[in-house]
Protein backbone atom coordinates (compact mmCIF):
# COMPACT_ATOMS: atom_id res chain seq x y z
CA UNK A 1 0.00 0.00 0.00
CA UNK A 2 1.66 3.15 -1.05
CA UNK A 3 1.89 6.46 1.15
CA UNK A 4 0.00 9.46 0.97
CA UNK A 5 1.60 12.33 -0.57
CA UNK A 6 3.02 10.61 -3.03
CA UNK A 7 5.13 13.30 -6.07
CA UNK A 8 6.49 11.97 -9.15
CA UNK A 9 10.52 13.32 -9.51
CA UNK A 10 11.47 14.71 -12.70
CA UNK A 11 14.38 14.48 -12.08
CA UNK A 12 16.47 11.59 -14.05
CA UNK A 13 14.96 8.80 -16.01
CA UNK A 14 12.76 6.38 -14.77
CA UNK A 15 14.44 2.74 -15.11
CA UNK A 16 12.28 -0.07 -16.34
CA UNK A 17 10.78 -2.68 -13.57
CA UNK A 18 11.99 -6.29 -13.49
CA UNK A 19 9.71 -8.69 -14.86
CA UNK A 20 10.77 -12.11 -12.53
CA UNK A 21 12.08 -12.72 -9.42
CA UNK A 22 14.56 -14.86 -8.00
CA UNK A 23 13.95 -17.93 -5.97
CA UNK A 24 17.73 -19.42 -5.20
CA UNK A 25 17.97 -20.73 -1.69
CA UNK A 26 19.47 -18.62 1.44
CA UNK A 27 21.79 -21.35 2.30
CA UNK A 28 22.97 -21.21 -1.17
CA UNK A 29 23.14 -17.74 -1.67
CA UNK A 30 25.32 -17.53 1.59
CA UNK A 31 27.72 -20.41 0.50
CA UNK A 32 28.34 -18.21 -2.83
CA UNK A 33 28.65 -15.27 -0.75
CA UNK A 34 32.15 -16.52 0.52
CA UNK A 35 34.11 -14.22 2.88
CA UNK A 36 33.06 -10.91 1.08
CA UNK A 37 32.74 -8.65 4.57
CA UNK A 38 29.30 -7.58 5.60
CA UNK A 39 27.55 -9.85 2.14
CA UNK A 40 26.00 -12.41 4.93
CA UNK A 41 24.36 -9.54 7.13
CA UNK A 42 23.04 -8.34 3.66
CA UNK A 43 21.78 -11.69 2.65
CA UNK A 44 20.01 -12.28 6.21
CA UNK A 45 18.17 -8.91 6.00
CA UNK A 46 17.30 -9.55 2.97
CA UNK A 47 15.90 -13.19 3.04
CA UNK A 48 14.16 -11.75 6.34
CA UNK A 49 12.25 -8.73 4.68
CA UNK A 50 11.48 -10.82 1.77
CA UNK A 51 9.84 -13.45 3.93
CA UNK A 52 7.72 -11.00 5.41
CA UNK A 53 6.60 -9.04 2.33
CA UNK A 54 5.53 -12.52 0.83
CA UNK A 55 4.34 -15.72 2.06
CA UNK A 56 4.61 -15.37 6.10
CA UNK A 57 3.47 -11.93 7.08
CA UNK A 58 2.08 -13.69 9.88
CA UNK A 59 6.10 -14.30 10.93
CA UNK A 60 7.45 -11.94 13.55
CA UNK A 61 10.50 -10.07 11.49
CA UNK A 62 12.83 -11.25 14.99
CA UNK A 63 11.98 -15.01 13.77
CA UNK A 64 12.97 -14.47 10.48
CA UNK A 65 15.68 -12.77 10.89
CA UNK A 66 16.42 -15.39 13.40
CA UNK A 67 15.55 -17.93 11.02
CA UNK A 68 17.47 -16.48 8.32
CA UNK A 69 20.34 -16.18 10.25
CA UNK A 70 20.52 -19.88 11.42
CA UNK A 71 21.32 -20.64 8.02
CA UNK A 72 23.87 -18.20 7.27
CA UNK A 73 25.56 -18.79 10.56
CA UNK A 74 26.07 -15.09 11.33
CA UNK A 75 28.53 -13.89 13.72
CA UNK A 76 26.95 -11.82 16.45
CA UNK A 77 28.24 -8.31 14.58
CA UNK A 78 27.12 -9.69 11.20
CA UNK A 79 23.78 -10.48 12.86
CA UNK A 80 23.40 -6.76 14.56
CA UNK A 81 24.14 -5.61 11.15
CA UNK A 82 21.05 -7.53 9.57
CA UNK A 83 19.05 -6.67 12.13
CA UNK A 84 19.51 -3.03 11.67
CA UNK A 85 18.97 -3.13 8.16
CA UNK A 86 15.57 -5.03 8.42
CA UNK A 87 14.72 -3.00 10.65
CA UNK A 88 15.19 0.33 9.26
CA UNK A 89 13.49 -0.75 6.24
CA UNK A 90 10.21 -1.39 7.80
CA UNK A 91 10.49 1.63 10.17
CA UNK A 92 11.23 3.96 6.74
CA UNK A 93 8.92 1.86 4.36
CA UNK A 94 6.66 4.35 3.76
CA UNK A 95 9.42 6.31 3.04
CA UNK A 96 11.62 3.76 0.88
CA UNK A 97 8.90 2.62 -1.50
CA UNK A 98 8.38 5.72 -2.29
CA UNK A 99 11.37 6.94 -3.70
CA UNK A 100 11.66 3.51 -5.12
CA UNK A 101 8.48 4.05 -7.20
CA UNK A 102 9.37 7.48 -8.36
CA UNK A 103 12.63 5.98 -10.03
CA UNK A 104 11.27 2.79 -11.77
CA UNK A 105 9.50 3.50 -14.74
CA UNK A 106 6.88 0.06 -14.12
CA UNK A 107 6.57 0.98 -10.54
CA UNK A 108 7.32 -1.70 -7.41
CA UNK A 109 7.96 -4.97 -8.06
CA UNK A 110 5.31 -5.83 -5.23
CA UNK A 111 4.86 -9.67 -6.68
CA UNK A 112 8.54 -10.37 -6.89
CA UNK A 113 9.13 -10.57 -2.66
CA UNK A 114 13.31 -10.85 -3.42
CA UNK A 115 14.14 -8.34 -5.56
CA UNK A 116 11.57 -5.31 -3.94
CA UNK A 117 13.34 -6.54 -0.74
CA UNK A 118 16.59 -6.09 -2.46
CA UNK A 119 15.90 -3.03 -3.44
CA UNK A 120 14.59 -1.71 -0.37
CA UNK A 121 17.21 -3.01 1.90
CA UNK A 122 19.76 -1.12 -0.44
CA UNK A 123 18.09 1.89 -0.15
CA UNK A 124 17.10 1.85 3.45
CA UNK A 125 20.97 1.66 3.90
CA UNK A 126 21.91 4.48 1.92
CA UNK A 127 19.00 6.73 3.49
CA UNK A 128 19.29 5.79 6.68
CA UNK A 129 22.26 4.06 7.81
CA UNK A 130 25.78 4.86 8.92
CA UNK A 131 27.20 2.53 6.29
CA UNK A 132 29.30 3.65 2.82
CA UNK A 133 26.99 4.29 -0.03
CA UNK A 134 29.57 2.21 -2.38
CA UNK A 135 28.53 -0.81 0.48
CA UNK A 136 25.51 -0.45 0.07
CA UNK A 137 25.12 -0.39 -3.65
CA UNK A 138 27.82 -3.04 -4.46
CA UNK A 139 26.99 -5.37 -2.10
CA UNK A 140 23.20 -5.14 -3.14
CA UNK A 141 24.60 -5.88 -7.40
CA UNK A 142 26.81 -8.78 -6.07
CA UNK A 143 23.42 -9.94 -4.20
CA UNK A 144 21.71 -9.90 -7.07
CA UNK A 145 24.32 -11.51 -9.44
CA UNK A 146 24.21 -14.57 -6.70
CA UNK A 147 20.82 -15.47 -7.59
CA UNK A 148 20.27 -17.43 -10.79
CA UNK A 149 17.21 -15.63 -11.48
CA UNK A 150 17.49 -12.41 -10.43
CA UNK A 151 21.13 -11.95 -12.46
CA UNK A 152 20.18 -10.22 -15.01
CA UNK A 153 18.60 -7.12 -12.42
CA UNK A 154 22.03 -6.24 -11.41
CA UNK A 155 22.06 -3.44 -13.48
CA UNK A 156 18.45 -2.37 -12.56
CA UNK A 157 19.42 -2.80 -9.07
CA UNK A 158 23.01 -0.81 -9.60
CA UNK A 159 21.20 1.84 -11.39
CA UNK A 160 18.27 2.69 -9.24
CA UNK A 161 19.91 2.53 -6.36
CA UNK A 162 22.56 4.51 -7.64
CA UNK A 163 20.27 7.42 -8.75
CA UNK A 164 18.99 6.61 -4.67
CA UNK A 165 22.71 7.78 -4.00
CA UNK A 166 22.53 11.09 -6.27
CA UNK A 167 19.11 12.43 -5.01
CA UNK A 168 19.55 11.00 -1.46
CA UNK A 169 19.08 14.59 0.02
CA UNK A 170 15.68 15.56 -1.96
CA UNK A 171 14.15 12.16 -1.07
CA UNK A 172 15.02 13.07 2.77
CA UNK A 173 13.49 16.44 2.19
CA UNK A 174 10.50 15.25 0.83
CA UNK A 175 9.83 13.48 3.34
CA UNK A 176 8.71 15.54 6.23
CA UNK A 177 5.16 14.82 8.03
CA UNK A 178 6.15 10.99 9.25
CA UNK A 179 2.15 10.48 9.48
CA UNK A 180 1.33 11.19 5.31
CA UNK A 181 4.76 9.61 4.17
CA UNK A 182 5.73 6.57 6.18
CA UNK A 183 2.48 5.19 7.64
CA UNK A 184 0.06 2.81 5.67
CA UNK A 185 -2.92 4.69 4.86
CA UNK A 186 -5.19 2.94 6.82
CA UNK A 187 -3.26 2.67 9.94
CA UNK A 188 -3.17 6.65 9.31
CA UNK A 189 -6.61 6.70 8.81
CA UNK A 190 -7.70 5.43 12.10
CA UNK A 191 -5.31 7.16 14.25
CA UNK A 192 -6.92 10.66 12.64
CA UNK A 193 -10.23 9.43 13.42
CA UNK A 194 -9.43 8.13 16.96
CA UNK A 195 -7.48 10.61 18.36
CA UNK A 196 -7.55 13.80 16.08
CA UNK A 197 -4.39 14.83 13.82
CA UNK A 198 -2.38 16.07 16.49
CA UNK A 199 -1.75 13.31 18.21
CA UNK A 200 -1.88 10.99 14.97
CA UNK A 201 0.79 12.94 13.78
CA UNK A 202 2.68 12.46 17.07
CA UNK A 203 2.24 9.12 17.21
CA UNK A 204 3.92 8.69 14.14
CA UNK A 205 6.80 10.56 14.69
CA UNK A 206 7.38 8.29 17.89
CA UNK A 207 7.55 5.24 15.44
CA UNK A 208 10.32 6.69 13.53
CA UNK A 209 12.37 7.49 16.21
CA UNK A 210 12.38 4.41 17.47
CA UNK A 211 11.88 2.61 21.32
CA UNK A 212 13.92 3.03 23.81
CA UNK A 213 15.05 0.08 26.21
CA UNK A 214 13.27 0.09 29.68
CA UNK A 215 14.05 -2.29 32.34
CA UNK A 216 11.94 -3.23 35.93
CA UNK A 217 14.18 -3.90 38.64
CA UNK A 218 12.83 -5.80 41.77
CA UNK A 219 14.19 -3.72 44.61
CA UNK A 220 16.31 -0.80 44.69
CA UNK A 221 15.53 1.45 41.67
CA UNK A 222 17.93 4.26 42.84
CA UNK A 223 20.47 2.15 43.07
CA UNK A 224 20.57 -0.08 39.76
CA UNK A 225 19.79 3.65 38.06
CA UNK A 226 23.30 4.44 39.05
CA UNK A 227 25.23 1.89 37.97
CA UNK A 228 23.16 1.38 34.89
CA UNK A 229 23.02 5.26 34.06
CA UNK A 230 19.72 4.77 33.31
CA UNK A 231 16.64 7.31 33.78
CA UNK A 232 13.78 6.79 36.55
CA UNK A 233 10.68 7.30 34.56
CA UNK A 234 7.52 8.32 36.80
CA UNK A 235 5.95 5.31 36.30
CA UNK A 236 8.72 3.29 38.15
CA UNK A 237 10.51 1.86 35.20
CA UNK A 238 14.32 2.08 34.84
CA UNK A 239 15.31 3.83 30.91
CA UNK A 240 18.99 2.61 29.44
CA UNK A 241 20.24 6.01 27.89
CA UNK A 242 23.31 4.03 26.30
CA UNK A 243 22.19 0.73 24.50
CA UNK A 244 25.45 0.19 22.53
CA UNK A 245 26.32 -2.92 24.52
CA UNK A 246 24.66 -6.32 24.75
CA UNK A 247 21.83 -6.01 27.46
CA UNK A 248 22.98 -9.50 28.89
CA UNK A 249 26.12 -8.15 29.41
CA UNK A 250 25.03 -5.11 31.86
CA UNK A 251 25.65 -5.60 35.78
CA UNK A 252 22.65 -6.94 37.56
CA UNK A 253 21.34 -9.26 34.41
CA UNK A 254 22.96 -12.18 34.71
CA UNK A 255 22.07 -12.58 38.78
CA UNK A 256 18.24 -11.38 37.79
CA UNK A 257 18.10 -8.11 39.13
CA UNK A 258 16.01 -6.70 36.81
CA UNK A 259 14.34 -7.62 33.08
CA UNK A 260 14.07 -5.76 29.77
CA UNK A 261 9.93 -4.17 30.04
CA UNK A 262 8.39 -1.42 27.99
CA UNK A 263 7.36 1.06 30.68
CA UNK A 264 4.04 0.63 29.30
CA UNK A 265 3.71 -2.83 29.54
CA UNK A 266 5.11 -3.10 33.26
CA UNK A 267 1.60 -0.99 34.33
CA UNK A 268 -0.87 -3.50 33.46
CA UNK A 269 0.59 -6.15 36.26
CA UNK A 270 1.54 -2.96 38.66
CA UNK A 271 -2.23 -1.77 38.32
CA UNK A 272 -3.74 -4.93 39.25
CA UNK A 273 -1.66 -4.92 42.43
CA UNK A 274 -0.78 -8.29 43.66
CA UNK A 275 -0.22 -9.34 46.95
CA UNK A 276 1.90 -12.00 48.38
CA UNK A 277 0.02 -15.51 48.84
CA UNK A 278 -2.83 -14.08 46.34
CA UNK A 279 -3.50 -16.66 44.06
CA UNK A 280 -3.33 -15.19 40.36
CA UNK A 281 -3.87 -16.43 36.69
CA UNK A 282 -1.95 -15.16 33.90
CA UNK A 283 -3.38 -15.43 30.58
CA UNK A 284 -1.58 -15.61 27.03
CA UNK A 285 1.53 -15.10 29.79
CA UNK A 286 4.38 -15.67 27.33
CA UNK A 287 6.79 -14.42 27.51
CA UNK A 288 6.25 -13.29 30.90
CA UNK A 289 7.35 -9.94 32.20
CA UNK A 290 3.77 -9.50 33.57
CA UNK A 291 4.26 -12.86 34.97
CA UNK A 292 7.96 -12.28 36.96
CA UNK A 293 6.03 -8.88 38.21
CA UNK A 294 3.37 -10.62 40.03
CA UNK A 295 5.62 -13.62 41.08
CA UNK A 296 8.23 -10.78 42.49
CA UNK A 297 4.96 -9.52 44.37
CA UNK A 298 5.01 -12.99 46.13
CA UNK A 299 1.68 -14.01 44.63
CA UNK A 300 0.86 -17.23 43.95
CA UNK A 301 0.67 -17.22 39.63
CA UNK A 302 -0.20 -19.83 37.12
CA UNK A 303 1.01 -18.83 33.77
CA UNK A 304 -1.08 -20.30 30.60
CA UNK A 305 -0.50 -20.16 27.51
CA UNK A 306 -1.25 -22.49 24.14
CA UNK A 307 2.77 -21.86 22.82
CA UNK A 308 5.06 -24.57 24.60
CA UNK A 309 7.83 -22.79 23.03
CA UNK A 310 7.05 -19.39 24.22
CA UNK A 311 6.72 -20.74 27.87
CA UNK A 312 9.85 -22.82 27.20
CA UNK A 313 11.60 -19.30 27.30
CA UNK A 314 9.12 -17.62 30.42
CA UNK A 315 10.74 -20.75 32.22
CA UNK A 316 14.16 -19.93 31.29
CA UNK A 317 13.66 -16.14 32.03
CA UNK A 318 11.59 -17.06 35.52
CA UNK A 319 14.90 -19.11 36.31
CA UNK A 320 17.50 -16.45 35.85
CA UNK A 321 15.23 -14.04 38.00
CA UNK A 322 15.13 -16.98 40.81
CA UNK A 323 11.16 -16.71 40.97
CA UNK A 324 8.55 -19.42 40.66
CA UNK A 325 5.20 -19.96 39.05
CA UNK A 326 2.85 -22.72 37.87
CA UNK A 327 3.50 -22.67 33.58
CA UNK A 328 0.66 -24.19 31.75
CA UNK A 329 1.06 -24.72 28.55
CA UNK A 330 -2.94 -24.71 27.49
CA UNK A 331 -5.62 -22.56 25.47
CA UNK A 332 -7.49 -20.40 28.34
CA UNK A 333 -10.55 -20.56 25.80
CA UNK A 334 -10.53 -24.18 27.41
CA UNK A 335 -10.27 -23.60 31.01
CA UNK A 336 -13.01 -24.73 33.57
CA UNK A 337 -13.72 -21.92 35.83
CA UNK A 338 -11.56 -21.22 38.87
CA UNK A 339 -11.73 -18.72 41.61
CA UNK A 340 -8.28 -17.20 41.66
CA UNK A 341 -7.73 -13.79 43.57
CA UNK A 342 -7.20 -11.92 40.52
CA UNK A 343 -6.51 -12.92 36.35
CA UNK A 344 -4.33 -10.78 34.20
CA UNK A 345 -5.29 -10.96 30.36
CA UNK A 346 -3.00 -9.60 28.23
CA UNK A 347 -5.05 -10.70 25.02
CA UNK A 348 -3.56 -10.96 21.60
CA UNK A 349 -3.87 -8.38 19.01
CA UNK A 350 -2.89 -6.28 16.40
CA UNK A 351 0.29 -4.77 18.13
CA UNK A 352 -0.29 -1.99 16.55
CA UNK A 353 1.10 -0.38 19.87
CA UNK A 354 4.53 -1.92 19.31
CA UNK A 355 5.21 -0.43 15.87
CA UNK A 356 8.26 1.88 17.19
CA UNK A 357 9.45 -1.52 18.86
CA UNK A 358 9.00 -3.46 16.14
CA UNK A 359 8.39 -1.58 12.51
CA UNK A 360 7.21 -4.48 10.56
CA UNK A 361 3.97 -4.78 12.34
CA UNK A 362 2.71 -1.72 10.22
CA UNK A 363 3.31 -2.89 7.13
CA UNK A 364 2.54 -7.11 7.68
CA UNK A 365 -0.82 -6.23 9.32
CA UNK A 366 -4.12 -4.65 7.93
CA UNK A 367 -7.76 -3.98 8.67
CA UNK A 368 -8.96 -7.57 8.40
CA UNK A 369 -6.36 -8.57 11.30
CA UNK A 370 -7.82 -6.21 13.61
CA UNK A 371 -11.52 -7.28 12.50
CA UNK A 372 -10.74 -10.88 13.21
CA UNK A 373 -8.97 -10.60 16.17
CA UNK A 374 -11.98 -8.85 18.10
CA UNK A 375 -13.97 -11.91 18.46
CA UNK A 376 -10.82 -13.77 20.00
CA UNK A 377 -10.58 -10.79 22.68
CA UNK A 378 -14.12 -10.82 23.37
CA UNK A 379 -13.92 -14.78 23.88
CA UNK A 380 -11.16 -14.52 25.91
CA UNK A 381 -12.63 -11.74 27.81
CA UNK A 382 -15.78 -13.71 29.04
CA UNK A 383 -13.75 -17.02 29.57
CA UNK A 384 -11.49 -14.72 32.03
CA UNK A 385 -14.32 -13.46 33.73
CA UNK A 386 -15.32 -17.33 35.14
CA UNK A 387 -11.91 -17.33 36.40
CA UNK A 388 -11.91 -14.87 39.15
CA UNK A 389 -13.80 -15.30 42.64
CA UNK A 390 -16.29 -13.03 43.89
CA UNK A 391 -14.67 -9.53 45.04
CA UNK A 392 -11.89 -10.74 43.02
CA UNK A 393 -10.01 -8.36 40.03
CA UNK A 394 -9.81 -8.79 36.67
CA UNK A 395 -7.08 -6.93 34.90
CA UNK A 396 -7.56 -6.73 30.47
CA UNK A 397 -4.69 -5.44 28.49
CA UNK A 398 -3.57 -5.17 24.77
CA UNK A 399 -0.63 -3.72 23.07
CA UNK A 400 -3.10 -1.87 20.54
CA UNK A 401 -3.93 1.24 19.25
CA UNK A 402 -7.11 0.17 17.82
CA UNK A 403 -10.19 0.76 20.35
CA UNK A 404 -11.99 -2.15 19.30
CA UNK A 405 -9.36 -3.94 20.55
CA UNK A 406 -9.58 -2.15 23.81
CA UNK A 407 -12.12 0.49 24.76
CA UNK A 408 -14.94 -1.04 22.89
CA UNK A 409 -14.18 -4.52 24.35
CA UNK A 410 -14.38 -3.59 27.67
CA UNK A 411 -18.00 -1.46 27.27
CA UNK A 412 -19.31 -4.79 25.62
CA UNK A 413 -18.08 -6.67 28.39
CA UNK A 414 -19.56 -4.85 30.81
CA UNK A 415 -22.47 -4.21 28.90
CA UNK A 416 -22.88 -8.23 28.73
CA UNK A 417 -21.31 -9.02 32.10
CA UNK A 418 -23.75 -7.36 35.06
CA UNK A 419 -21.73 -8.63 37.76
CA UNK A 420 -18.98 -6.76 36.89
CA UNK A 421 -17.54 -3.66 37.52
CA UNK A 422 -14.99 -0.82 36.40
CA UNK A 423 -12.01 -0.01 38.99
CA UNK A 424 -10.66 3.65 37.85
CA UNK A 425 -7.30 4.13 37.61
CA UNK A 426 -6.16 6.87 39.28
CA UNK A 427 -2.87 9.20 38.28
CA UNK A 428 -1.17 8.58 41.05
CA UNK A 429 -0.96 4.61 40.17
CA UNK A 430 0.55 5.82 37.03
CA UNK A 431 3.58 8.21 38.39
CA UNK A 432 1.20 11.04 38.22
CA UNK A 433 0.81 11.23 34.78
CA UNK A 434 -2.80 11.77 34.29
CA UNK A 435 -2.79 11.87 30.57
CA UNK A 436 -2.09 7.89 30.20
CA UNK A 437 -5.96 8.18 31.64
CA UNK A 438 -8.84 8.18 30.25
CA UNK A 439 -12.47 9.71 30.68
CA UNK A 440 -13.61 6.48 31.78
CA UNK A 441 -10.71 5.74 34.11
CA UNK A 442 -8.84 3.05 31.66
CA UNK A 443 -5.33 3.09 30.61
CA UNK A 444 -3.81 4.32 27.69
CA UNK A 445 -0.98 4.79 26.75
CA UNK A 446 0.49 6.56 23.39
CA UNK A 447 3.42 6.19 21.64
CA UNK A 448 4.18 10.34 21.70
CA UNK A 449 3.66 9.64 25.30
CA UNK A 450 6.73 10.38 28.00
CA UNK A 451 8.73 12.82 25.75
CA UNK A 452 12.52 12.00 25.94
CA UNK A 453 13.31 16.04 25.55
CA UNK A 454 12.24 15.79 29.33
CA UNK A 455 14.28 12.79 30.39
CA UNK A 456 17.40 13.93 28.28
CA UNK A 457 16.66 10.25 26.54
CA UNK A 458 15.05 8.72 23.84
CA UNK A 459 10.94 8.52 24.79
CA UNK A 460 7.74 7.26 24.49
CA UNK A 461 5.55 4.27 25.01
CA UNK A 462 4.48 1.56 23.63
CA UNK A 463 0.75 1.66 22.91
CA UNK A 464 -1.20 -0.30 25.59
CA UNK A 465 -4.89 -0.45 26.50
CA UNK A 466 -5.73 -1.07 30.48
CA UNK A 467 -9.21 -1.80 32.16
CA UNK A 468 -8.96 -2.86 36.08
CA UNK A 469 -12.73 -4.61 36.06
CA UNK A 470 -13.82 -6.23 39.83
CA UNK A 471 -16.86 -9.31 40.32
CA UNK A 472 -18.88 -8.20 42.45
CA UNK A 473 -20.02 -10.47 45.41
Amino acid sequence: MASKGTRRNAAGPKVAAPQDDGQVSDQAASQAAGPVAGLAARQVALAAVADLLGQNRALALEDALAQAGRVAGLDPADAALARAIATVTFRRMGLLRRALAERMAKGLPEDQPRLFALLLTGAAQILDLSVPDHAAVDLAVRLAKLDPRNQHQAGLVNAVLRRIVRERDAILAGAADPLDHNTPDWLAARWRATYGEARAAGIARAHLAGAAVDITVRADAEGWAERLGAVILPTGSLRLTDTRGAIAELPGYGEGAWWVQDAAAALPARLLGAQAGERIADLCAAPGGKTAQLAAAGAQVTAVDRSAPRLERLRENLARLGLQAEIRVADALALEPEENDAVLLDAPCSATGTIRRHPDVAWTKNADDVARLTGLQARLLDKAATLVRPGGRLLYCTCSLEPEEGEGQVSAFLARNGDYERVGIEAAEVGGLSELIDAQGDLRTLPCHLDGAALGTRGGLDGFFASRLRRKG
